[in-house]
């Protein structure tokens, strides 16, 4: 039983890692898509409307996984 456990713990905590690397990545690249666009303030406005709703997606997934 406890071997299980810990496959599952196992398992949980390389998907939060592999979630956490995807964020990272993902981040970089609003900055640089933000510094390239940064004459258009609608494209800002859409971008940081996507990074809140990515953000709120990732919470509920971690939630969901704890």
């Amino acid at each position: 039983m406890t071997v299980v456990v810990l496959m599952v713990v196992v398992i949980v905590m390389e998907v939060v890692m592999l979630v956490l690397k995807v964020m990272a990545v993902v981040m970089m690249v609003m900055v640089v898509v933000l510094v390239v666009m940064m004459r258009e303030m609608v494209m800002v406005v859409v971008m940081v409307v996507v990074m809140i709703i990515v953000l709120v997606m990732v919470m509920v997934v971690v939630v969901m996984v704890i």
